[in-house]
């Protein structure tokens, strides 16, 4: 394959610019070049294996190794052989002979079919609540039925279609260096076509243009027209009209209307028909399971549970006997778009708005360095069978205030061993039709998947350069040490499983990410030849913490695993003492077990992205392992103890010989309590303290976020609606930033998830009022006393 790095340095020497940049870089250290490769081994490692707890058959049969000798493809780079035509003229023609050439399906037209449904029909012949049967004509349900069907949903025009993704592909080679996609994602995607089942694509959002580049993607490689659940608070009337015509659907605002509104029952019906029909024709669906970018709120969309909850009823009732549902996730360089805007509310976006922003993206990239992107396609699985097995592993849960607020408070020290509740995405639209266990269930699908996503998504250069400027050198790095630790956080990631968006001469992709954090960071040319990279204070560094949030995920477990060792000796040792004073003390498992579970208690699921299958129990655990595999923690043994790795003395008891294997869990054993009394070490090897901090940092900006919520109880003005509270938090952080150099806390959406926290926790009350539900602080914490032990219980966390 050929490197993504070197296509970049063509491109970057056409400008003036980007040829002054390169002289600084013309003074070499006399080093040998260092080429990073995207695998560590003889193969690429694979991403985005389907659970194998939920569904073990699709892990088994959706999936074959030989698809990981496959490269990639570059979807945007369409030459003279990707057409039927040779020639000179077909050189220059080649996009549009290319986009005549895509297979499209006819499109027919469905409503006729869809007043035929069963749903549809029992509305119109008054069998249903809110039917003819109520005093509704049934010739004005059949126009109300035309009315709603045409905000849903137009016929594809086949012209169209084509006219537009030439226009697309343009604009992507003009905006993007390439589109990456990896074959054998894409071949086990056609594979899994095969089996008959309807295809649901079940994406993260990460910029607007996710919802016109994977359609794209999909039609360049034969999946058909791909239908899009776009959002309508997003699109203005008119580009709404066209993205239908397009293959889009948009839920009309009748289905959002209370479940005894006769109009609401009859918006539902007919939606329902409408995904009937598209999952029986095998058209496949796309679903983005993420609110929109910029929107303050949850991260998990309530359009996409409504979505989500049509495709599991049509399952469910049978119509369709299965469908494959694909997590897909689009990771970006830099996501282009506008910079974000704290004080700029989400706003519809109209025809001439969008074609204004196309501009604008052209001339500000065209002008900068473009950026890569991959597309990711996880393992399919199977809905029927994640149904019939997921309920099996449902269990008793709590809320946060009945989790956490006691130990806070100060009331017990025990920590419950029950899983915790919290859902902050409101049930909307169609999904309020459902069950209540059936609600639960897409939720916990919805959970399940983007779990999926988030694991199959590769770690691009800039989120790589991104953490190491902002949690290892905020004051500045010289070059030459950069390119090292540059090297090494690609490695770490890697021995981790993830995928990485890059490869290369080290150099040139440094060169590379660097100018295209140009905007954030400073580069200072030294007498000694060498530079130095600073990151610019200020809006800057929050810019860096957001990029920094796509690495989270892979240092996850062991950046909370630190942050309870870190809180587990802030009562033990000084946090100034050397770190050989911290190795002394003796960490048992069973408080280390203790406070991984209160840390992973306090931190929102949105940030976690915990699979509903797992207990808190055994990701302790897992948390554990990753700490000794790190090296960070050693096994200490106790005089006269069996040592822990020696198991050939160990035997089942009779209580256990009977179980099945996956039963076995350290609970049942008889040597649990052996278990819990095994001690542990900090280890004192030369690498383990900055390897130690940098962990921690990862999670600062949340936990100093939360800290900072905490300290602004005693100065917040409530009762306050949630949205003007969010807004004097957010004011706090900002002002905060500006004295304590804070800036990566200094963001709406930390500000919103320490609110809904505080809420779940009990800090905060929500009581009805005048113009609607106002915030209050709870009597628990109304003292300035319970207020300094929350503040207390959230900065034992943080390590300075």
């Amino acid at each position: 394959m050929n490197t993504m790095a070197e296509a970049r340095l063509q491109t970057q020497q056409k400008s003036s610019q980007d040829g002054q940049e390169t002289s600084l870089w013309s003074s070499g250290f006399g080093m040998k070049l260092e080429a990073v490769t995207p695998f560590l081994g003889k193969y690429r490692p694979f991403v985005g294996r389907c659970c194998q707890t939920c569904t073990p058959k699709s892990w088994e049969s959706l999936f074959h190794r030989s698809i990981m000798d496959l490269g990639f493809c570059n979807v945007i780079l369409v030459k003279e052989e990707n057409t039927r035509f040779r020639g000179w003229l077909v050189r220059r023609l080649c996009y549009f002979l290319w986009s005549l050439e895509q297979h499209i399906p006819p499109c027919q037209d469905a409503s006729q079919k869809i007043m035929e449904s069963a749903g549809v029909r029992n509305i119109i012949s008054g069998r249903a609540p809110g039917g003819a049967g109520e005093g509704q004509v049934p010739s004005h349900v059949r126009k109300e039925v035309q009315r709603i069907l045409g905000h849903i949903q137009a016929p594809p025009r086949p012209f169209l279609l084509r006219l537009f993704s030439w226009a697309l592909l343009r604009f992507l080679n003009c905006l993007f260096l390439s589109v990456q996609l990896y074959r054998g994602q894409m071949k086990m995607v056609h594979k899994a076509a095969q089996a008959g089942s309807p295809l649901v694509f079940l994406s993260t959002h990460k910029s607007v243009l996710d919802g016109i580049l994977l359609p794209f993607v999909l039609l360049s490689q034969g999946m058909g027209v791909l239908r899009v659940a776009w959002d309508p608070r997003t699109c203005s009337p008119i580009l709404r009209a066209l993205l239908k015509k397009l293959g889009g659907l948009f839920l009309p605002p009748e289905a959002n209307l209370s479940p005894d509104s006769p109009e609401g029952v009859l918006a539902r019906a007919v939606v329902h028909a409408t995904v009937e029909q598209l999952l029986a024709s095998r058209q496949p669906l796309l679903i983005f399971l993420e609110e929109p970018p910029g929107a303050r709120g949850p991260r998990l969309s309530a359009l996409g549970l409504s979505w989500l909850g049509l495709v599991v009823q049509v399952v469910q009732a049978g119509i369709v006997p299965d469908a494959l549902l694909v997590p897909v996730a689009v990771a970006y360089d830099l996501v282009p778009e506008a910079p974000h805007d704290a004080c700029h509310a989400l706003a519809p976006l109209g025809l001439w708005t969008g074609a204004l922003a196309v501009l604008r993206s052209l001339r500000r990239w065209g002008c900068g360095r473009r950026v890569c992107v991959r597309v990711h396609l996880a393992q399919p699985f199977s809905l029927q069978e994640y149904t019939i097995n997921a309920r099996s592993c449902w269990g008793s849960r709590q809320t946060l205030e009945q989790l956490l607020q006691p130990i806070v408070l100060g009331q017990c020290t025990a920590v419950p061993d029950t899983e915790k509740e919290q859902e902050w995405t409101p049930v909307t639209g169609p999904l309020r039709a459902l069950r209540e266990e059936d609600q639960l269930l897409v939720r916990r699908l919805s959970w399940h998947v983007l779990n999926a996503s988030v694991a199959s998504s590769a770690v691009m250069s800039t989120a790589i350069m991104a953490t190491l400027l902002l949690f290892k050198h905020q004051k500045g790095v010289f070059l030459s040490q950069l390119l090292g630790e540059f090297s090494w956080l690609t490695e770490e990631t890697l021995l981790r499983g993830f995928d990485v968006g890059f490869s290369g001469q080290l150099r040139c992709l440094v060169q590379h990410t660097l100018g295209l954090l140009r905007p954030h960071v400073a580069l200072l040319r030294i007498q000694q030849g060498d530079l130095l990279v600073v990151p610019r204070p200020g809006p800057g560094l929050t810019s860096l913490a957001r990029l920094s949030a796509e690495l989270l995920p892979t240092f996850l477990s062991e950046a909370v695993g630190a942050c309870a060792v870190r809180g587990l000796l802030a009562g033990k040792v000084p946090p100034e003492g050397p770190w050989e004073l911290q190795g002394i003390e003796l960490l048992s498992q069973k408080e280390l077990h203790g406070q991984i579970l209160l840390l992973l208690h306090l931190l929102p699921q949105d940030l976690l992205l915990l699979q509903p299958c797992q207990s808190s129990y055994c990701y302790c655990q897992e948390v554990l392992d990753r700490l000794i595999q790190c090296g960070l923690l050693v096994a200490e043994e106790t005089p006269g103890s069996q040592p822990a790795c020696d198991t050939g003395r160990q035997r089942l008891s009779a209580r256990l010989l009977w179980r099945l294997s996956g039963d076995f869990t350290d609970s049942d054993s008889d040597d649990f309590e052996e278990a819990e009394g095994r001690y542990f070490r900090l280890s004192q090897q030369s690498r383990c303290p900055d390897f130690f901090l940098f962990l921690c940092r990862l999670l600062s900006p949340v936990l100093k976020a939360f800290a900072q919520a905490a300290a602004f109880l005693h100065q917040g003005r409530l009762p306050d609606t949630e949205s003007g509270y969010a807004e004097q938090l957010f004011q706090f952080l900002q002002a905060t930033a500006q004295e304590e150099g804070l800036f990566e806390c200094a963001d709406p959406n930390l500000a919103i998830s320490a609110i809904w926290t505080f809420r779940d926790l009990g800090v905060l009350q929500q009581m009805p009022g005048p113009a609607g539900p106002l915030l209050h602080l709870s009597p628990a914490f109304a003292s300035r006393d319970s207020q300094e032990r929350l503040q207390r219980f959230i900065q034992q966390f943080i390590c300075s």
